[in-house]
């Protein structure tokens, strides 16, 4: 427990919500499940180095890898449609727009904060232990996504199936069931991956395939598997003596939809003024401040309520390289699947040729992120050996260039896609 902290100060909601908010306005540049990493990383880690709470400096990185994973997955359910029914003069469309807002922004927020409260909840064992059925799980998207699609597709099949991403489902569901096998065993972190994608398939299944439930036709329902999906996280955090992240994951998400539907209302009462602005990019940051406030409200609950977590591990088996990979997902994966995009903008101003030496735009880019990849690591492995200077000595001041260098990274990548 941790009676003595104060009570949450001002800086610390106020970070946290900008936090959000920021990157909830740079997500709408880039998009789905990659954009919405940013605002989940930026929340964590504000959160978290203003919560007062020492011992989870130390697991900055890894607070800012769960919150971006954790909030990802909300990417995936479209909501537009559902914005433009509350905009309808009829009085029936306009509850059920923001009926389902409410629903969406749940459905969205609830595993960002599971996500950004296991860091805070789980041992070091077993936050470890998620490394490798989460690496297997992204591996296996990319896989997915860069020879699977592409190779169904001139088999002759069709994968628009409700608009749905019931194939990343189903890859997922594969791969939880692959490592059980080649485990011999059905381990806590392998079953996090069958618990959400199954969950995923039976909200999926029952909701649109059985009753007929379609939410925004003919737009896609992965807001069906999304709910099967946070039900089954929020199961799996119950039955593994995880109360208090699925207490998070509750609160952020009924922040997240009072975030949804309020923000939307917000907009048309602000239009009503006749003010000319870009009303939709209100929209976005208010939609980032309210979930901010969940997600601050959630740790600081956290903060008060749970024990110390130990950062060294109990077993030899915890990778001794978790945080450096951690770190390495931060500031290398999020902006590589995100920035990646703008080569597109680049092509088309003619700012620089589709093609070079025989070589395509994003070719080039992929390979300049190799080599910062590769410059990241090498700096990894030396300050691991003998600490490096620039590199603050305090874990709280480590955190703080964590966020930093993300934000600056991600602003400067928006800038250069918005400004050709």
């Amino acid at each position: 427990m941790q009676p003595s902290l104060p009570k949450p100060s001002a800086a610390y909601v106020i970070l946290t919500a900008l936090s959000l908010s920021l990157g909830w306005g740079v997500r709408g540049n880039f998009g789905h499940e990659y954009g919405a990493m940013l605002p989940g990383a930026l929340a964590a880690l504000a959160a978290v180095l203003l919560s007062g709470r020492p011992d989870w400096y130390a697991r900055a990185p890894f607070f800012a890898m769960f919150g971006a994973l954790g909030w990802s997955f909300g990417g995936s359910m479209s909501y537009m449609q559902v914005i433009a029914y509350t905009h309808s003069g009829d009085s029936t469309s306009v509850l059920y727009g923001f009926a389902c807002l409410f629903v969406i922004g749940f459905l969205w927020a609830a595993p960002g904060g599971v996500g950004t409260s296991f860091p805070a909840t789980l041992s070091r064992d077993r936050l470890t232990e998620l490394f490798g059925p989460i690496a297997a799980a992204l591996a296996a998207w990319q896989f997915e996504g860069w020879l699977l699609e592409p190779w169904l597709h001139r088999m002759g099949y069709s994968l628009d199936w409700y608009d749905s991403d019931w194939l990343g489902a189903l890859v997922a569901l594969g791969v939880g069931v692959v490592l059980s096998l080649l485990r011999g065993k059905l381990d806590r972190a392998t079953s996090l991956i069958l618990y959400m994608a199954g969950g995923w398939w039976a909200g999926f299944v029952v909701l649109v395939l059985v009753l007929g439930l379609r939410m925004t036709p003919p737009r896609g329902d992965n807001w069906a598997g999304c709910l099967g999906m946070t039900a089954g996280l929020l199961a799996y955090c119950l039955r593994t003596g995880l109360p208090e992240a699925a207490r998070a994951g509750l609160v952020t998400g009924t922040v997240g939809g009072i975030s949804f539907a309020g923000a939307s209302m917000i907009k048309l009462v602000a239009v009503t003024s006749g003010f000319n602005t870009n009303w939709h990019s209100v929209l976005e940051q208010t939609t980032g401040l309210i979930n901010g406030l969940g997600v601050a409200l959630a740790m600081w609950n956290l903060a008060r309520s749970s024990p110390p977590v130990e950062d060294r591990a109990a077993s030899s088996n915890s990778s001794p390289w978790a945080a450096s990979l951690a770190v390495a997902f931060t500031l290398l994966a999020i902006p590589m699947v995100n920035l990646r995009k703008n080569t597109r903008d680049w092509v088309n101003a003619k700012a620089v040729p589709a093609e070079m030496y025989g070589w395509s735009a994003e070719t080039w880019f992929g390979l300049a992120f190799v080599v910062v990849a590769v410059g990241l690591a090498a700096l990894l492995y030396r300050h691991a050996r003998r600490p490096i200077a620039v590199v603050p000595e305090s874990r709280l001041g480590q955190g703080q260039a964590l966020y930093l260098l993300l934000m600056a990274i991600m602003v400067v990548g928006n800038f250069e896609r918005a400004l050709v």
